[in-house]
């Protein structure tokens, strides 16, 4: 005896009936689907089966297809498909009549079952605003590859307007490099992701400090105040494009602030400003179950009182040495540097039981590229060429919460995670 007795039909491509796709336009109003069903599963003729269903609202605009399939011949003549098509156009006259909706009825191709070129991603167009020419070179750019737009959706309209294109028929590089071009060109960001449930997976999320979670470099704003700024601020440049060991150049410029009174790092802390948006990534990511910390080449005297403001659940950087009562240009403890940051990334992975690939690393210098590597999503934000080469995908709008539309997220998502 079967396990599961239950009859069943025969799948779509053994089907011997012919397919149609109904498309119903115009101005929405309630019971319109209801009324197309229900009239699909009325009247005299073979049963139909429904194949595929797509709808979508826009601006108040309805655009409502459906593709099904007839599960025997149609009488009342030798072409099936002209038999359905007939049924079919009676059939779309009255749905019209009765909802003041265009209903079109046209032949459905046979699916292709053939195997896909790569599977599908996701492309994300983000942009304050998102200029026509974006949509129109990403499109032109994924077709040039042989790709093939399946569905595309608004995901923000602020503090970014973002779109996510479903895209099939292409690889990922192949993507990502055909699309780069478009948005050095427009000024748009573009991202592209994998489709799947890997996505939608991710649980913990570790935001670099400097320039990333907050404006400005830390380091620079001691160096002001010891009236080594100009020096420092070379060290930083040479370090943060990738000229310059990182554990090299943080030595040499914590070197400058001995002899500041630790006091001066409370002043420091105090005028820290946060990248707008910060706030609302933050707060989305954690109730929607992830786990948030920072991971810094800056100093834990800054970024521990930081984490603890936020509510984050770890945090990681240099601790500047400090000897009665002033910093003594020396550091104490393991150096936080690139591979640092990256062993960081892992240590609280596996602190928290969270797989690499549902990690995500925001950072925008050199010394976060092991990091960005490592995790399963690295985004450089507003990053050195250098890093925004290297890493997953990159952003360069000034908010932080655009982060949410890469992973995702909708701006309704975002607002409903709001207490």
């Amino acid at each position: 005896m079967p396990i599961d007795p239950t009859p069943r039909l025969p799948v779509d491509d053994q089907l011997p009936g012919a397919r149609a796709v109904l498309t119903v336009t115009g101005e929405d109003r309630p019971g319109v689907t209801a009324r197309l069903f229900a009239a699909l599963s009325d009247g005299d003729g073979a049963p139909l089966e429904v194949l595929d269903v797509e709808q979508v609202v826009v601006h108040g605009h309805l655009v409502l297809g459906v593709v099904v399939a007839s599960l025997r011949a149609e009488g009342g003549g030798p072409d099936p498909a002209q038999a359905l098509a007939t049924r079919l156009r009676e059939l779309a006259a009255r749905v019209a009549a009765d909802t003041g909706m265009d209903v079109l009825v046209e032949p459905a191709s046979e699916p292709d079952h053939g195997p896909a070129a790569g599977r599908p991603h996701h492309v994300i167009v983000l942009g304050r605003p998102v200029p026509p020419d974006a949509v129109a070179g990403a499109a032109r750019a994924i077709a040039g590859i042989g790709g093939n737009i399946d569905a595309i959706r608004r995901l923000s309209d602020y503090p970014v307007t973002s779109f996510e294109l479903t895209v099939s028929g292409a690889e990922a590089t192949e993507l990502r490099t055909a699309l780069a071009s478009v948005a050095a060109t427009t000024g748009a960001d573009i991202a592209v992701e994998q489709v799947g449930l890997a996505r939608r997976s991710k649980r913990l999320i570790v935001l670099d400090v400097d320039s990333t979670l907050v404006r400005g470099e830390v380091i620079d704003e001691l160096a002001a105040r010891a009236g080594r700024a100009a020096d420092v601020a070379r060290i930083t440049a040479a370090a943060m494009n990738g000229e310059l060991d990182f554990a090299e150049s943080l030595r040499a410029r914590v070197a400058v602030l001995a002899g500041l009174p630790v006091e001066v790092l409370d002043e420091v802390r105090e005028h820290l400003v946060l990248t707008p948006g910060a706030r609302t990534l933050i707060r989305t990511l954690q109730r929607m179950g992830f786990r948030c910390g920072i991971v810094s080449g800056g100093f834990t005297q800054i970024t521990d009182p930081l984490a603890e403001t936020l509510g984050l659940d770890f945090a990681a950087a240099n601790t500047l040495e400090v000897v009665d009562g002033r910093l003594t240009g020396g550091l104490v403890g393991e150096i936080v540097d690139r591979p640092g940051k990256a062993r960081a990334l892992a240590r609280f992975a596996e602190q928290y039981g969270i797989p690499m690939d549902q990690t995500v690393a925001v950072g925008d210098g050199a010394n976060d590229l092991d990091m960005l590597n490592a995790a399963g999503l690295g985004i450089a934000f507003n990053a050195k060429p250098f890093v925004r080469e290297q890493a997953h995908t990159a952003l360069n709008q000034p908010y932080l919460d655009a982060v949410l539309q890469v992973l995702g997220f909708t701006r309704d998502e975002v607002l409903d995670a709001v207490p």
